[in-house]
């Protein structure tokens, strides 16, 4: 009780004040810690009750904000990677060591729920179907969750929402998918509208799977995530490329970077929940394709990538999601050598 209150007589449930003492916003409730009763119509005679105080702060303060985890990559000369890494998206800065994956490669798909991370196949110059997963808000090594089995296993499209994970692309029709909070072999969910799904890229809301672009197509097709069936037609992108980086919020779905038939700096958005064709977003802060993105519900990164025929680039770029405009530089992925990473996060669109 604060200095001088007067004990709570007649205080109606639920009321709020601020009290001054502890500086804090405090509701009533009723309680056993009063010696007195009061009836409230119906509620019946209980203790008059106590002031609590309002918690103010966010699961962002408890957990640190949303972590972005950056698994594998490779170069040009076959220089693979089995580094994992994490950055937290809400500021800027370099990646710090995470873990490692169990072998290296590049190439592989990301995506994740509020909690686990999973990393689908790839390649180290020979293909992968190894699926592996991490806990997001600890650090170490990747672990075993089973086996790609519908024909998936390099370039992939990968999105989620909190429940179940989407692999799509690696110039297949095929779709299939994991329940995340499991482990064990994907299974199929349906077909493309297409098959020109080399190094296509994919995002999400808590409903709707995007899965974008392909072998120099600018098709945008998209699914139901919840449900079992083919893909459909969505719009198109600004333009044609590939190995492009992607990430969304629960409203925005945002692609940069990719080969159109070279490296570009194009990034493009669009609206998930509606039909249509991609608008201009602004540019990354140089051309590249095999860059790799995560997100949180209002940042965007694009990490890594090649510059063909230059060198891999180390650099993640960020933007504001329900912004337009140029990438920012955010850091540097501190491995060597991140071209083809996978990147996924605790904090991305799908998760609402």
């Amino acid at each position: 009780m604060a200095h001088g209150e007067l004990p709570p007589i007649n205080i109606t449930p639920g009321a709020i004040r601020f009290n001054t003492d502890s500086m804090k916003l405090e509701y009533f409730r009723i309680g056993m810690e009063s010696g007195g009763t009061s009836s409230y119509a119906g509620i019946g005679t209980l203790a008059a009750g106590e002031w609590v105080q309002i918690t103010t702060d966010t699961p962002d303060i408890q957990t640190g904000g949303t972590r972005g985890v950056i698994a594998g990559g490779g170069s040009p000369g076959a220089v693979y990677q089995d580094d994992i890494e994490y950055v937290t998206i809400s500021t800027t800065g370099d990646g710090t060591d995470f873990g490692d994956l169990p072998t290296v490669r590049q190439e592989l798909g990301a995506l994740a729920s509020s909690t686990r991370g999973v990393f689908f196949g790839g390649t180290d110059g020979s293909t992968k179907e190894e699926i592996e997963f991490v806990t997001i808000s600890s650090t170490g090594n990747a672990v075993d969750f089973g086996n790609i089995q519908q024909g998936n296993k390099k370039e992939i499209a990968a999105l989620s929402n909190e429940t179940r994970g989407i692999i799509a692309g690696a110039g297949s029709n095929v779709i299939s998918y994991v329940t995340i909070a499991t482990t064990g072999n994907d299974v199929d969910f349906g077909d493309m509208s297409d098959s020109d799904t080399t190094a296509c890229y994919g995002a999400a809301s808590s409903t709707r799977g995007i899965i974008a672009g392909g072998n120099m197509v600018n098709t945008i097709r998209f699914i139901t995530i919840n449900t079992l069936g083919n893909a459909a037609d969505f719009g198109d992108l600004t333009d044609a490329r590939f190995a492009a980086g992607s990430f969304s919020n629960s409203v925005r779905a945002v692609f940069g970077g990719g080969w159109s038939p070279s490296t570009t700096n194009v990034i493009d958005y669009i609206t998930i929940a509606t039909l249509g064709n991609a608008q201009d977003f602004g540019d990354l802060t140089q051309a590249k394709y095999l860059t790799t993105g995560c997100a949180s519900s209002t940042r965007g990164l694009f990490c890594g990538g090649h510059r063909n025929p230059s060198p891999h680039v180390r650099e993640i770029d960020y933007v504001q999601i329900m912004s337009t405009g140029d990438a920012i530089d955010f850091g540097d992925i501190s491995h060597a050598v991140v071209g083809g990473a996978g990147a996924c996060s605790n904090g991305h669109g799908g998760l609402g």
